[in-house]
């Protein structure tokens, strides 16, 4: 970490304050919204509908989600007075780095349904503001490409273990040569989970050639595609095949595959994807493959988080994948302290409902090592690219360095149960 990025840490509150409140007083706003219900309310207008049913949506009837959210709304921070804040570390140490914040940027798929430039321009506004970025599996951009945009910012890959273990194995060796510093294996999608929004729809953008950029650069996945796609027996009718076809096409000349090779190819994907048999032994087979740290994500049950610290695993991330797998279940920041007590000394992440600076606090307060932001930063990449990615970034933590001041702590690190009230 920079001396810069450690000093801008140290006082991101203030100084974003300034940021925002000076042109203000010449009639200029801010460019994304900084009330998180108002930034979900204006991305969701500017995205297609299929793109808001996807990246706002959650499974079932979405009781999960608002589960997420009265968890943070529901612990009440309990802040002390008259201590010096006056200089303050917001940084952390997790696997070996040192980070200028606790917040990383979650991976989320199919970033190209709200805006051209996808995980490309998320992983610049990562990097510009030393924050790390998990590459996505479903990302709309290989990992080579986010890599080379992020130049030395640190990132990390995110693997969906599918039923071909030599794609598996290759998407590995990517990320490692890519410069990735753990592998995440994200453990709550084995199978997909089931989510009204999409399917009143009727739309899996995957069948579209889209969030599987790391599937058509792999020369191991690209090496199985068959000649020609399997007959299902399923064949989609009505005139919306069109703009399926026209968005193989699209995709297929990315790629350099034609618009029957780009069927062929989501047809493997589709086919090869889902991994429900994936066990605790697989772990020992994945640490086989690569000598960089694992992280476990999805964990939401103590026992899981002791067999996981049992196996070796390096890191944890309290996930249920923003509410859009399992359908009323508990909120993550609920599960969090009984987790932490589990997991020994293995570093427990969390994600899932974050929304502002203060919901950071009292993830850390809990127990976190740190947070991985979702959503938001795709709201903000949807209003202004990577610009609002960067806004959103630089608010959150602002809002956290203010919060953990007005509580009368100086260090990232100080926070703890006793700054939580019932705790």
């Amino acid at each position: 970490m920079s001396g810069d990025l450690q000093a801008q840490a140290m006082q991101r509150g203030r100084m974003r304050q300034m940021q925002i409140y000076v042109p203000g007083a010449g009639g200029t706003r801010p460019l994304v919204p900084v009330l998180a219900e108002e930034l979900e309310r204006k991305a969701a207008a500017r995205m297609s509908r299929e793109a808001a049913a996807y990246i706002v949506g959650g499974a079932g009837a979405e009781a999960t989600m608002r589960a997420n959210r009265l968890a943070f709304d529901s612990a009440e921070l309990s802040p002390r007075v008259l201590r010096d804040v006056s200089s303050r570390d917001l940084s952390i140490e997790l696997l070996g780095r040192r980070h200028p914040s606790p917040i990383l940027l979650a991976p989320i798929g199919v970033l190209e349904m709200v805006h051209r430039d996808a995980d490309r321009a998320v992983a610049r506004a990562a990097a510009s503001e030393g924050v790390t970025f998990v590459f996505s599996n479903q990302a709309s951009v290989s990992m080579e490409d986010c890599a080379a945009a992020m130049g030395e910012g640190p990132r990390w890959f995110q693997l969906y273990w599918s039923s071909d273990d030599e794609v598996v194995r290759s998407l590995v060796s990517r990320a490692e040569k890519a410069g990735a510093e753990a592998i995440v294996v994200t453990l709550d999608t084995t199978l997909l989970g089931w989510r009204p929004r999409d399917l009143d729809l009727g739309y899996l953008p995957f069948l579209r050639g889209l969030g599987i950029a790391q599937y058509l650069t792999d020369p191991v996945f690209r090496s199985k595609i068959p000649q020609s796609p399997p007959d299902t027996g399923l064949k989609p009718k009505g005139l919306g095949i069109i703009d399926t076809v026209l968005s193989l096409r699209r995709k297929g000349k990315d790629f350099g595959l034609t618009v029957h090779q780009m069927r062929a190819a989501v047809a493997h994907f589709t086919a090869t994807y889902s991994r429900p048999d994936l066990s605790w032994d697989d772990v020992a087979r994945l640490r086989a493959m690569t000598k960089l740290p694992i992280v476990l994500k999805g964990l939401r049950h103590p026992e899981d988080a002791a067999l996981a610290a049992s196996h070796g695993v390096d890191a944890i991330v309290v996930s249920n994948h923003g509410g859009r797998q399992v359908d009323g279940e508990a909120g993550t920041l609920t599960m969090l302290p009984s987790i932490v007590a589990a997991a020994g000394d293995m570093p427990v992440l969390l994600d899932s409902g974050i929304r502002s600076g203060a919901d950071v606090a009292k993830a850390l307060a809990l127990g976190a090592r740190a947070v991985l932001l979702g959503r938001p930063y795709v709201y903000g990449l949807a209003l202004a690219g990577e610009a609002g990615v960067c806004e959103v970034i630089r608010n959150i933590i602002a809002e956290f360095d203010l919060t953990l001041a007005l509580c009368g702590l100086s260090n990232a690190t100080d926070l703890d149960e006793e700054c939580i009230i019932g705790n």
